[in-house]
């Protein structure tokens, strides 16, 4: 597994069975060598640095039926709301003066926010906060759609692809859904310019380690700026309430695989990482993620944007939130700054000579 674990840091990539046998073979001690290599790695790209993302959750309306969301459409229980463009400027002024310069706006795939009102989200954004980045995170969209959104202002686009095993997609979503678009909203992203990110649930129901090598394939193939991972964790109103949560430590070491793969790129320390153990999250950055993402939407809607069950910081105001975040950095040896982040290309020519944290 040590060799594996070599030439994956040296290549930056792996044979799809190569994966599924580190995957399925790794001990204690080869986690323990993977650990080490990626905290080594990600020290010489970003020293001891770890970059915000203000989250603003702006919507939980969703026209989507994913099996695994408590926000899915089908879900009657579910307490929607939809946030105002005076709502969502208030979570930015909030944040900038908390030292936020990237926001994401996350939310369900709601139909009632037309490409006009995200594109006035994104321009309103960037004429007060110019020096800020945009993230969206709003599911698929036409390939127009997304080229106005990069237009109005819009810089990363998040879409995780899930799973990028065409029947674990099937199992996993409605016939209206489909891996090949989901697929290629990512590439459209890519071919306009956004920095992309996507991602996988680590443990969901029928995944296995063909598909999770099958998923670090897609990965590579499409070298996204940010890949963005959690453990799955059930919700109480869907249908695989009663399916376990997957594990932490697996999550872990594919922190630290894509570390590897994607030394330059942006990992969160997911807030589903935080919810599955206490220090998740520290755990996330000593495993060599580098991003985390505090919650900058209103506390009255808090519990409201409910994927899972448990979800942790649901009650904490975003100072609250980020002075939290910034000790439970400082126990792990890191520190939280005010740089957007933003992915920098690299070549192997030019690797480690120099720090990409201050950018």
């Amino acid at each position: 597994m040590k060799e594996l674990i070599d030439i994956l840091k040296r290549d930056r990539k792996l044979l799809p069975e190569e994966f599924a046998a580190l995957i399925n073979g790794m001990s204690e001690e080869d986690a323990l060598y993977l650990k080490e290599q990626a905290f080594q790695v990600k020290e010489q790209f970003f020293g001891n640095k770890v970059f915000t993302r203000g989250l603003i959750e702006f919507t939980n309306y969703c026209k989507n039926d994913c099996y695994y969301c408590g926000i899915r459409k089908s879900n009657v229980n579910a307490v929607r709301y939809r946030l105002t463009l005076e709502d969502i400027m208030s979570c930015c002024e909030e944040g900038y003066g908390l030292g936020f310069r990237t926001f994401v706006l996350q939310g369900g795939e709601d139909l009632r926010y037309s490409d006009e009102d995200i594109e006035q989200i994104c321009r309103s954004i960037k004429n007060k906060y110019p020096d800020c980045a945009i993230t969206l995170s709003i599911g698929e969209k036409s390939y127009e759609s997304y080229k106005r959104y990069k237009e109005a202002g819009a810089d990363r686009y998040l879409l995780r692809h899930e799973t990028a095993d065409e029947e674990h997609y099937r199992l996993l979503h409605p016939e209206s859904l489909s891996l090949k678009e989901r697929k290629q909203c990512l590439w459209n992203l890519k071919e306009l310019g956004y920095q992309v990110g996507t991602g996988f649930m680590v443990g969901s129901p029928f995944q296995t380690a063909e598909c999770i090598a099958k998923d670090l394939a897609f990965i590579k193939e499409l070298e996204p700026a940010m890949v963005g991972i959690g453990p799955f964790l059930p919700h109480h109103d869907t249908p695989f309430k009663e399916y376990p949560k997957g594990s932490y430590e697996l999550t872990l070491r594919m922190i630290a695989i894509l570390r590897l793969m994607i030394p330059n790129g942006l990992i969160p320390a997911t807030t589903a990482l935080g919810t599955i153990h206490p220090m998740g999250r520290e755990a996330g950055i000593s495993w060599g993620a580098n991003v985390v993402m505090p919650n900058l939407s209103p506390v009255r809607v808090r519990k409201q944007y409910e994927l899972y069950d448990n979800k942790i910081c649901t009650g904490d105001e975003a100072a609250e939130c980020r002075s939290c975040l910034q000790r439970r950095m400082l126990t792990v040896g890191h520190e939280i700054v005010t740089a957007r982040g933003d992915f920098i290309p690299y070549t192997f020519e030019a690797e480690g000579k120099e720090n990409l944290c201050t950018m």
